[in-house]
């Protein structure tokens, strides 16, 4: 006698070996002894074999129809056994009656289960729905294979297209378009990014990297909503000055101006000048609520998105030849260059020149400085306030000295194509530490701490960088910038790019003129705008220092670079050259900090910004006699 079973949610045959009564001792078809609770047994039959009959019953299973068997079937629950009689019309053989329990069994959306053997034909409210939903997948398993087949092709389906960020920074795995993506990856054996690019979808590897950034920090675009102009203080006094501002090339929110005027008495009054756009909108205005989102202009080669839109910077910007609506700190100093008088007003001031660095350091720079130089315009004032810088400087306990360390400037021709997209980078080099550099910095770091402190001896908070213990930091009170050499430091000079400085000169502006301040102490709102600030600030330059890497690599591709020279820093870790790109070289054997070494620049991945290079040789070790502590030269 042999008996059909279910174990382990699949039907077993087997023959019997010993019955007793509750339980049978059964071999199945692999030779398997295994004990049995009779409730187990769906069927007992004496042929054919074990074997056969699951073969002959799936055979035969396969013709049955379902819908057929549903539409016969009565409304009860009822056994298997029971719809096999009744089917046949006759005593079913053993492999009719397991036939039909395999089809049964393999039609769960037309027969629901109700125990061993036992079944109900589903009710055909929910028959339809479920069909409707078989037929649902039935279709999105062929969009899917549509979908994936097209990417493998080279061709990007519209369905995809549609919801690229998405796709490429934050996908939802239980989209149709996303496992069609991830089955085409497979397929291809690229990553999302590069299979997307090869079909088109982004136009280069900086569209990759660029609208990731858009997508995490800008998800509702760049664009600024509509807004109306402010309309520029009209009872502001007019400053007699004549006021300059000093700045690169592609700077547009010009923050920062100066100005040189003899005093009678002998010696100068030197003015700092501040762009106040905060003269020209409150704390809470629609405005305030832009500049309280973005919190900075957001810096990268050969693109920024500002701050505030174009139309309120170009307001507020110290444009030569308007009267510009300034904070100004004015330093009355002695022909020995000491300070003897400050005083802060707010008022209008007439710019007469935007200096350009491109223009300017030819003919001020540090061989014109200390060795003399042809005359220009602007040289008097410019090497009157360089002397100054140097006097503050020396005031803040740090010593002059040359800088030997480069900065490095990138600017991005867009209307040139090249073989990695459009974008012809340049990277221009600028000794840290010039004439213009140190006039500039050392101005901006006395009007810094001179409004910080006047905010401080008035009890009206604001917005400080500090730093103590190697650590710096933003808080809402006074402290030390051990860095700086200064008691306190509050970020007031660029109110157009950062919206810190935009909060201090709210604040500032209410000392000066005797109002209520933006914000109160201990405000809450301003606590959170400071750490907000500084969480995305520290975005922002990550992104920024990101975008200067993978210009660097295009800069090694579009000048063909196979060859370079480097500067180790440490271990494996060295700095090229020509551009400030740090990479590791695995190759390389252990050497000096500060060697020079040539490398082999083997592969550039610009969509994961990454530099394979290989050690040639050694080129020069550092002079001992010149290193100090860190491994590099002295100046």
């Amino acid at each position: 006698m042999f008996v059909l079973y279910e174990e382990d949610g699949a039907f077993k045959a087997g023959t019997i070996l010993a019955d007793n009564d509750a339980t049978l001792q059964v071999e199945n078809t692999h030779g398997k002894r295994v004990k049995l609770k009779r409730a187990h047994v769906l069927m007992e039959f004496r042929e054919p074999g074990p074997s056969d009959l699951l073969a002959r019953a799936e055979a035969e299973a396969e013709g049955l129809d379902v819908e057929f068997l549903w539409e016969v079937c009565g409304e009860d629950e009822f056994a298997f056994a029971d719809f096999a009689a009744e089917y046949q019309g006759r005593t079913p053989t053993a492999v009719e009656s397991a036939a039909l329990l395999l089809r049964l069994h393999s039609a769960p959306i037309w027969f629901h289960r109700k125990g061993r053997g036992r079944f109900r034909k589903a009710p055909a409210d929910i028959l339809q729905a479920a069909l409707a939903g078989l037929e649902k997948k039935r279709q999105q398993a062929a969009a899917i294979e549509h979908m994936r087949a097209e990417l493998v092709a080279g061709r990007l389906p519209p369905e995809l297209a549609a919801l690229l960020p998405q796709a490429l920074y934050r996908p939802d795995r239980n989209r149709p378009e996303i496992k069609a993506l991830e089955a085409a990856c497979v397929d291809s054996g690229l990553s999302a990014a590069r299979l997307l690019l090869a079909c088109g979808a982004l136009a280069s590897s900086y569209d990759f990297h660029y609208n990731r950034f858009l997508f995490e920090h800008f998800p509702e675009g760049t664009a600024f909503p509509a807004l109306e102009v402010p309309v520029l203080p009209s009872a502001l006094p007019r400053a007699e000055v004549a006021a300059f501002s000093i700045d690169d090339a592609s700077t547009t929110e010009i923050d920062d101006a100066f100005s040189v005027t003899p005093r009678a008495e002998g010696g100068w009054r030197i003015g700092i000048h501040i762009a106040a756009p905060a003269l020209g909108f409150a704390r809470g205005s629609t405005l305030d609520t832009v500049a309280r989102r973005r919190l900075s202009t957001v810096y990268m080669p050969g693109n920024k998105i500002t701050m505030l839109p174009d139309e309120i910077v170009q307001t507020f910007t110290l444009g030569e030849g308007r009267d510009c609506p300034a904070v100004s700190l004015y330093l009355d100093i002695t022909p020995g260059l000491a300070i003897v008088g400050e005083e802060s007003r707010v008022e209008l001031v007439p710019i007469v020149a935007n200096l350009r660095h491109h223009d300017i350091e030819p003919v001020f720079n540090d061989d014109t400085v200390h060795n003399g130089g042809p005359d220009f315009q602007w040289k008097r004032e410019l090497t009157l306030l360089w002397d100054l810088a140097t006097v503050l400087e020396a005031g803040r306990g740090k010593a002059a000295g040359n800088e030997d360390r480069i900065d490095f400037g990138f600017s991005v021709d867009w209307t040139e194509e090249t073989a990695d997209g459009p974008g012809r980078v340049s990277i221009g080099r600028r000794l840290r530490g010039s004439p213009m550099d140190k006039l500039v910095a050392e101005l901006m770091i006395h009007a810094n701490m001179t409004w910080g402190k006047l905010l401080d001896r008035s009890g009206i908070p604001g917005l400080y960088r500090a730093q103590g213990g190697g650590k710096v930091r933003m808080t809402t009170v006074a402290a030390p910038h051990e860095g700086l050499g200064v008691d306190c430091y509050a970020w007031s000079s660029s109110p157009l790019r950062r919206y810190v400085d935009l909060v201090n000169q709210w604040q500032i502006i209410s000392v000066l003129q005797d109002t209520p301040p933006a914000f109160a102490p201990k405000s809450a709102e301003l606590m959170a705008a400071m750490r907000d600030f500084e969480l995305t600030y520290a975005e922002y330059a990550e992104f920024q220092r990101g975008m200067e890497r993978y210009w660097c690599l295009r800069w090694l591709r579009q000048h063909g670079r196979g060859e370079v020279e480097a500067t180790v820093l440490r271990e494996n870790v060295v700095r090229l050259a020509e551009i400030p790109l740090v990479i590791r070289v695995p190759s390389m054997p252990l050497q000096m900090p500060g060697s020079r070494v040539k490398l082999v620049v083997e592969r550039t991945d610009l969509l994961d910004v990454e530099v394979e290079a290989r050690f040639v040789q050694t080129l020069a070790e550092p002079d001992p006699e010149t290193v100090d502590e860190t491994g590099f030269g002295f100046a």
